[in-house]
């Protein structure tokens, strides 16, 4: 293959002009700065495998999984990059700088493939790019690993990544939608690895939460207390991992009943509930998802102990479901059952029958978790909604009730209580495993955290 071009510097307005003198200047004078030596990902050996099981699917055929472009936040500010989940999960690579970079599984004989890593090497220091171009140079973002770097890291032969333009078509996860549904089922059973990255997840986020109570005084008294809550959370999330593994929902009082409430802009009542929704990403893509509806005083009112109980005694119903060989919908349909029943003895529903009580619970009761929040989304539902679990799977278990302050169904005393109780789980041989249990779930348990913290 031809050498890649060299492509100019990517500047803007108000950056300062090269003299040739300066350029020059620039050119001279670097000491070497070589990555350490041993810097083999701890997941290359399992990556291999994975890359083995999506080769033996498409046997003789070329095929390409982007790790995705940097997209623009505002004018020449882009957002902070992740790479696709598929491309993370397949080469062990996570970091922001794998913008634009390629895995390709090459054929090599009818059935098997060599993968081949097109990316970007580090900026060699006798260019422009080190220390003029704001979206690569190492001056700017940091440094990247040369090739052969790349090589040792991964296991996989690397490229540079101006050469991909030269490789004929191949199946693109990006658009082809029978590989990413190839690769969303590829990964809903989790090896023992994964298993291992999510439960770290669990661990930082049942800390963040514990942060998020122990802040709760100070929170109570902005005027934002939920952006406030918010924060404490995303502060657990950066230190001890990549992020948040998606928005956190901080939504206190009739917000809760927003299933999806990001703006977090309302100030906190400690006559009120909260719900947190929240999950730390780990440094290798890995996120939980859990959920606690907590009261800002410590204390639950009657009523809101009721609306508690009722999705609590739904979710127990929901995990008590969860088993090998169980339809992965038999954990919905328990919870709501329970939901129905208690909806009917409160007298808000004529009859637990049909499905009128999804006025008050609008969703789904949990979803596969993984390196999405919303793993395996493009599964086909065969193997998936309709689907039986196996073991292995994560998955989240997370009722609600959502009794909004305008819906004239109910008791006024019930209106603008939202609750939702979410953990997450791993179906084991003959059950699951509860990987959220640290978290107290029952009313009781959780005056005495809430007591012990927000006093400490």
């Amino acid at each position: 293959m031809n050498e890649p071009a060299v492509a100019a510097p990517r500047t803007v307005s108000h950056d300062l002009p090269v003299s040739p003198e300066l350029a020059a200047f620039m050119a001279d004078g670097w000491a070497a700065s070589p990555l350490p030596g041993d810097i083999r990902l701890p997941v290359a050996d399992v990556t291999a495998v994975r890359r083995e099981r999506l080769s033996a699917l498409f046997p003789g055929e070329r095929l390409i999984v982007p790790a995705g472009e940097l997209k623009v936040r505002s004018n020449d500010c882009d957002h902070r990059f992740r790479p696709h989940s598929a491309y993370a999960w397949l080469t062990g690579l996570t970091g922001e700088e794998q913008a634009g970079h390629v895995l390709v599984l090459e054929p090599d004989g009818p059935h098997r493939h060599e993968p081949v890593l097109y990316v970007r090497p580090r900026s060699p220091r006798d260019g422009a790019e080190f220390y003029r171009d704001r979206r690569y140079g190492e001056f700017w973002v940091g440094p990247r690993p040369d090739l052969g770097e790349a090589e040792r890291m991964t296991g996989i032969r690397c490229a540079h990544q101006d050469t991909y333009a030269q490789l004929p078509p191949g199946r693109d996860a990006s658009r082809d939608p029978e590989l990413a549904t190839a690769l969303s089922e590829l990964r809903l059973i989790k090896d023992a690895w994964e298993v291992e990255q999510l439960q770290l997840a669990v661990d930082h986020t049942t800390a963040g939460f514990t942060d998020v109570v122990r802040a709760l005084p100070r929170a109570l008294a902005h005027p934002r207390g939920e952006r406030w809550i918010e924060g404490v959370f995303a502060l657990r999330a950066r230190t001890e991992g990549n992020g948040t593994g998606y928005e956190t929902i901080a939504a206190s009082g009739a917000h809760a009943c927003v299933l999806h409430w990001i703006r977090n802009d309302g100030r906190l009542d400690p006559s009120e509930l909260l719900l947190l929704d929240a999950g730390v990403e780990t440094d290798t893509l890995y996120t939980a998802d859990i959920t606690r509806t907590l009261p800002l005083s410590g204390r639950f009112s009657p009523v809101q102990r009721q609306v508690y109980e009722l999705v609590l005694a739904a979710q127990e119903a929901g995990i008590a479901a969860l088993k090998p060989g169980a339809s992965f919908r038999d954990f919905h349909r328990a919870g709501m059952r329970v939901i129905a029943e208690g909806l009917a003895e409160w007298g808000v529903l004529r009859s637990a029958e049909g499905d009128l009580h999804r006025r008050y619970t609008l969703c789904s009761s949990g979803h596969m978790l993984g390196l999405d929040v919303h793993d395996c989304a493009q599964a086909r539902a065969n193997t998936y909604l309709d689907g039986v679990l196996e073991e292995g799977q994560v998955l989240t278990v997370e009722p609600g009730l959502y009794l909004q302050s305008d819906d004239e169904t109910l008791p006024a005393a019930l209106r603008g209580i939202g609750v939702r109780i979410e953990d997450d789980l791993v179906i084991t041989a003959d059950g699951a495993r509860l990987m959220s249990g640290a978290l107290p779930r029952t009313p009781d348990a959780i005056e005495s955290w809430m007591g012990e913290l927000m006093e400490g």
